[in-house]
């Protein structure tokens, strides 16, 4: 099952980009296939399944929340397979950490089988309807935005920052920027290993 792609830090200003904000969770995939929905579940490395904590709660909201709306509109684009991306959350969520409370997913990402992770105008077009990450922004990655979002006054945004995503020459390119505050907490929740936080930057 092809798992999430890794985010470049680089800001591309050569492009309109769509910038949604980012969920501070872990990321969690899901296969669907038409004669099967939702039946193969994975974190971004490796399989899981319904029995374990905390990331096994994902598949029982996947299946409730999502199933039957995404379905639909597989089917009715006459896609066999695609691989599903969302980000798994709860209030007190950091750094891939999840505190004993309830949680839900929120929809990120489509990669119908073949087609390769939907550009953003397709996804929105497709999908706008549903629970995903809010979109917050949409034109050039000028430095109002990234100021914007740096200081953590950007309309809507939550804690950790923004993914931009645009297209250019048919590919999909995706990029993101975090806020001084959330690399701060990342800093201390650190505590000086440089390599834990390049890791989790």
């Amino acid at each position: 099952m092809k798992s999430y792609p890794s985010i470049d830090r680089k800001i591309r200003t050569d492009m309109q980009i769509y910038a949604f904000d980012k969920i501070d969770g872990s990321n969690i995939r899901a296969e669907w296939t038409k004669k099967n929905g939702f039946s193969k579940f994975g974190t971004k490395t490796r399989l899981l399944d319904a029995e374990e904590k905390p990331f096994g709660e994902s598949v029982g909201i996947i299946k409730s929340k999502y199933e039957d709306d995404l379905g639909k509109i597989f089917v009715e684009n006459k896609w066999q397979k695609a691989i599903v991306f969302f980000e798994f959350w709860g209030n007190n969520s950091a750094f891939g950490v999840h505190a004993e409370e309830p949680h839900t997913v929120t929809l990120i990402d489509v990669n119908p089988y073949k087609k390769g992770i939907l550009a953003p105008r397709e996804y929105l077009s497709l999908f706008g309807h549903l629970d995903m990450a809010q979109l917050l922004y949409q034109g050039n990655a000028n430095q109002d935005l990234i100021d914007s979002v740096k200081k953590s006054t950007l309309k809507n945004m939550t804690f950790e920052g923004i993914v931009c995503k645009g297209s250019k020459n048919k590919q999909v390119i995706m990029f993101k920027v975090k806020s001084d505050a959330w690399i701060q907490k990342l800093r201390g929740y650190c505590n000086g290993d440089e390599q834990l936080f390049e890791k989790l930057i």
